[in-house]
């Protein structure tokens, strides 16, 4: 029996805009994809904290994906220097994490502020260009979070839903365009997120009648996971396939889960998921 093709790959530099590139996925996949010889744009909000960027060659821009003109001077500095954008990286994010009955609305709508109109403003002010050059691509980072879902994480994991189904309804419109829309899907990464779920727990417990899942995710919030490079992997590959997957599942449990999912019934998921936390 003969061996698969090799998938085919291109070995261009590109021009590249990382969003969330001062810690975990987004500083990784920064700094993995300058040694490959690609022009990176890391931007975040907290500049100092891209200084490994800077130091390795690239660029770095401030941006809040909350904020609209922050959004808008990040991409026309890019373009301005440039003259092109051949890769979005939409991988700004975090997590709220407390029973819905907990959760501020204020809180809620910032977590859909950066997890959903951030990376869906930033798609629109690329795509233009893209067009124009009638190439691109533009890769969202999602989460075993958008398949599975979890005690305690409706308002995180109803926004990572949102990134599958978007880049799935987007894929539609603008492959034909020679643009491609690309979803990662990590599974359980060490980012310093059980450090944050800690802190979002206690910040946001107040009902007593949902102590027993607070306590129990606590208990079960130190499992180790990947390391970042794992992710910044198959980003990578995302952008030298010459025609990328429409999904890259990576990182401890990613695939497991995502056939858990979807091969069992839900409540018999739902019934894994919370003996998981007993």
């Amino acid at each position: 029996m003969s061996s698969p093709s090799p998938v085919a790959r291109s070995t261009d530099p590109k021009v590249i805009l990382v969003t969330g590139a001062s810690s975990g996925i987004g500083l990784q996949t920064a700094l993995d994809l300058l040694k490959q010889g690609h022009i990176v744009y890391g931007c975040a909000r907290r500049i100092e904290r891209m200084e490994p960027i800077r130091a390795a060659g690239g660029h770095v821009l401030a941006l809040d994906v909350s904020d609209d003109d922050s959004m808008c001077d990040a991409v026309d500095e890019l373009l301005y220097s440039e003259g092109r954008i051949d890769v979005l990286i939409n991988n700004a994010g975090f997590a709220t994490y407390g029973a819905v009955e907990d959760i501020s609305m204020d809180t809620a709508r910032h977590q859909i502020e950066v997890n959903i109109l951030g990376p869906a403003r930033m798609t629109q002010l690329v795509l233009p260009q893209m067009r124009k050059q009638k190439s691109g691509r533009i890769i969202n980072i999602s989460s075993i979070g958008g398949t599975i879902h979890t005690p305690l994480g409706a308002w995180y994991h109803g926004t990572k839903f949102f990134v599958e189904g978007f880049t799935n309804a987007m894929r539609l419109e603008v492959e034909d365009k020679g643009i491609f829309m690309v979803l990662i899907a990590p599974g359980f990464i060490d980012t310093g997120f059980s450090g944050v779920l800690a802190k979002e727990l206690d910040r946001n417990e107040k009902a007593p009648a949902y102590k027993p899942l607070y306590d129990a995710l606590r208990h079960t919030n130190a499992t180790p996971g990947s390391p970042p490079s794992v992710i910044s992997e198959v980003i990578s590959r995302a952008i030298s396939d010459v025609k990328p997957k429409t999904v890259y599942r990576a990182g401890k449990y990613s695939k497991l889960l995502y056939l858990l999912r979807r091969t069992l019934p839900h409540r018999m998921f739902d019934g894994m998921m919370l003996s998981m936390l007993k």
